[in-house]
């Protein structure tokens, strides 16, 4: 398959032609996502052992049907699919967007792919090796005088695979909001006086993620809170570099 050329900045193009384009776009997307659903389907049984590994020890996983260790595995290595091309998803949403920006805007752009490509492997970190042994224990340990707890396997990969993407693209908060500073659609003084509102976004989005038990909130909403206030910071001290103009008190 051909890949699509990316426009240069003001180049113009038909209708047709950017259709084109976003069809092959698309086209490579899905390919990606086919691909990295091969490599981990090949993969399937040792990512199945590695999102086993916050169950506590004495908790074992049970299936309740035929076909379900099979949709099981399917499921776990789509989800990791999406991980595995989420640059290339990023990277061809990029460049299709890319000619409507300036050519530094260009640049900027891309160097913030890379860095929300390594924020979203450190919030998988994060949710692996810090939220999910604890919300795991706790919510498998919850008034368990009173119950025979047993697991099923395809809720529990459901629920560490959604509760892990989501933690990691929650990292991409300071990207996010450094992006819109840097392209001008913000700027510090308006995040600082709206500094209430987005915890309040923060916190709603803690509180939105697969979990209800307080221990995974504190978890989930402290590290958003020192997110979200590091990145106003960052954006203030950033700022008047690139907007030195906008930031000269008059």
């Amino acid at each position: 398959m051909r890949l699509p050329r990316r426009l240069s900045p003001g180049e113009e193009a038909t209708l047709v032609e950017h259709l084109d384009e976003l069809r092959t776009r698309l086209l490579v997307s899905i390919g990606a996502v086919v691909v990295g659903f091969v490599v981990a389907y090949i993969f399937h049984e040792r990512l199945i052992e590695w999102l086993r590994e916050p169950l506590p020890d004495d908790k074992e996983l049970v299936t309740l049907g035929v076909t379900e260790p099979l949709t099981t595995s399917l499921k776990v290595s789509l989800y990791a699919a999406f991980a595995l091309a989420l640059p290339v998803l990023l990277w061809q949403l990029w460049s299709f967007l890319a000619p409507a920006m300036e050519e530094n805007a260009q640049r900027i752009v891309a160097v913030f792919v890379a860095i929300a490509t390594a924020l979203f492997a450190a919030g998988l970190a994060f949710g692996y090796f810090i939220l999910m042994p604890k919300a795991v224990e706790f919510l498998t340990e919850y008034d368990s005088h009173l119950y025979e707890i047993q697991i099923r396997a395809s809720y529990y990969f459901s629920f560490v695979a959604v509760m892990l993407l989501a933690v990691a693209f929650f990292f991409e908060l300071p990207i996010l909001i450094l992006a819109l500073v840097r392209l001008g659609v913000v700027n510090s003084g308006q995040l600082r006086r709206n500094r209430r509102y987005l915890v309040v976004a923060a916190v709603g989005l803690a509180v939105a993620l697969p979990t209800a038990d307080p221990v995974s909130l504190v978890l989930e909403t402290v590290p958003l809170l020192i997110l979200l206030e590091s990145s106003i910071w960052v954006a203030a001290i950033l700022e008047k570099r690139w907007h030195p103009a906008a930031t000269e008190v008059p």
